[in-house]
């Protein structure tokens, strides 16, 4: 069933962008078997819309908002398109195997993207809506359509495109603050206004897509929601462009938490908002702040005195929600190396894993390593450790083997052997310290020089033998990737995280990693 057959006016569709708007942050680019799989989680949660790419992009785009559409079993799979035909014809011809498909369009409206950008009059404007909604609706019939930089267009205008795009057939409205420009109390008055003064409204569902430039994107959503829209674009842990997208987990948690103020629900299993957090930090490379809010590694940590004290006595002294709500469990001391297999599986299957047979061996193997060099073993360790796993699926460039020697104030030298395609070769290069000479030899070793844009260690448990979880984001020729890595040992997680971001590199590059030695 579409969002504008749903008779209940207090349900909030959720729209999720995470593999179309969340993947252009820079360095968050994904394989097609990484957005199989967040589709696949954000499908099992209740998503409505499944924003799976953009078509007419690439040749991998289009393969990908494919390969969803027909791997995607209760959602809409939608796919967004310029107002150009061909964008839209590629974006009909993506979605046309999804159970139920949607086109998504949308033209600018402000009078700054009009004339740097568009360098078209308002007329015109009007005329590219109603001739592309029209064709669309024509391909299938559930269009969205949007107003690129709704927020800072003038109103009178962007009713009239608002009524073009109705009339065309659109059953979709989405109102857009493309640049995070609005404020919460503006931006409720836009959609009361647009919705209470535009012809067929009240027969279209208007969406909220917010961007978190000025820290307001959640705000700006819910504020949508309260002047009539019934549709939030979002993305898991906030990802996206520049300061990324509103994010999924606090708009759902927001609304199911303070129903008394905001009497609206969705249809989201709020238990699996920590896994999918999980899936798509670990597929697109990109860490969670521990202080993020439902589902950041603090977000149900007390550390003072007196907060420590209240959870004690009473947890709902300073949670305003279970951890359980979110899908998020206490560590546990459970698993060790004298654990079998039939234990580690239930284990995986306890923390929301699947893994195919090879896929669980590589893991297996994995663990009892760790359990091995580690006392304990923690869920987080585990899910570390699989992540990982998952993340370094088809490789190119492996380390093999790794020596590093620090002396204080003296020489720091890495010698490492890698395996290039299946071909192993080993070099030794020093550096300023332990890490800066594990990236030196690797880069040797590949044969090219990207640029080290990011690099940082954090612990996924405590203690001195916890697994250390190294991210890497490196740059060449304009393309930004991450990389990430878990392993007792920061080294060997440092180099592998490094190799992480490395092999991304060559993917996005559409490279293989022996044309990338040869420079």
């Amino acid at each position: 069933m579409s969002a504008t057959t749903d008779t209940n006016k207090d349900r909030v569709f959720i729209f999720d962008t995470t593999l179309r708007d969340g993947e252009q942050s820079p360095g968050a680019t994904m394989t097609l078997e990484e957005k199989l799989q967040v589709a696949e989680a954000l499908d099992e949660m209740g998503v409505d819309i499944i924003e799976a790419g953009f078509p007419i992009a690439s040749n991998g785009d289009f393969e990908a908002v494919v390969a969803v559409a027909k791997q995607v079993k209760r959602a809409t799979v939608t796919g967004l398109a310029r107002a150009i035909t061909a964008d839209i014809d590629r974006a009909g011809e993506a979605v046309r195997h999804a159970k139920k498909g949607r086109i998504h369009t949308f033209v600018s409206t402000s009078p700054i993207h009009l004339a740097h950008q568009m360098k078209k009059t308002e007329d015109e404007v009007i005329e590219i809506i109603a001739r592309t909604v029209a064709h669309a609706r024509n391909l299938i019939d559930d269009v969205e359509w949007s107003a690129m930089d709704a927020t800072r267009t003038p109103l009178e205008f962007l009713k009239r495109c608002v009524e073009a795009a109705i009339k065309a057939g659109a059953t979709t409205i989405n109102l857009p603050d493309t640049v995070g420009y609005a404020i919460p109390e503006e931006h409720e008055k836009m959609f009361r206004d647009v919705i209470s003064q535009v012809p067929g409204a009240d027969k279209t569902i208007f969406s909220a897509h917010c961007h978190n430039d000025l820290g307001l994107a959640v705000a700006n959503s819910l504020a949508a929601v309260r002047g009539g829209a019934r549709q939030v674009e979002c993305t898991i842990n906030g990802l996206g462009e520049r300061a990324g997208n509103a994010a999924l987990e606090e708009i759902v948690m927001a609304l199911r938490t303070r129903g008394d103020a905001m009497p609206y629900h969705t249809e989201i299993e709020t238990t699996h908002l920590a896994r999918a957090s999980k899936i798509v930090s670990a597929a697109a490379n990109f860490p969670v702040q521990y202080n993020k809010a439902i589902v950041g590694k603090n977000a149900f940590a007390h550390e003072s005195g007196i907060h420590q004290d209240g959870m004690l006595k009473n947890a709902e002294t300073y949670e305003i929600m279970t951890p359980a709500s979110v899908g998020i469990k206490e560590t546990t001391l459970v698993m060790g190396k004298h654990s079998g297999r039939a234990a580690f599986k239930d284990k995986l299957r306890e923390l929301g894993y699947e893994l195919g047979d090879n896929a669980f061996q590589e893991a297996f193997v994995r663990f009892k390593d760790l359990a091995d060099r580690k006392k304990h073993v923690y869920d987080a360790d585990i899910v570390a450790l699989v992540d990982d796993e998952v993340g370094s699926v088809g490789d190119r460039i492996k380390l093999v083997d790794m020596e590093v020697i620090s002396k204080t104030g003296g020489v720091h030298r890495a010698s490492m052997t890698l395996s290039i395609d299946g071909e192993e070769s080993t070099v030794t290069y020093e550096g300023t310290g332990s890490v800066d000479a594990i990236f030196n030899a690797i880069k040797q070793g590949v044969g090219t020089e990207p640029n080290l844009v990011l690099y940082a260690v954090d612990g996924v448990t405590g203690g001195t033998d916890a697994q250390a979880s190294a991210h890497v984001r490196l740059e060449m020729n304009g393309r930004i990737v991450s990389g990430n890595a878990a392993e007792p040992d920061t080294l060997v997680a440092s180099a592998r995280a490094y190799l992480n971001a490395y092999n991304r590199l060559l993917i996005e590059r559409g490279a293989s990693a022996q044309g990338a030695m040869a420079g």
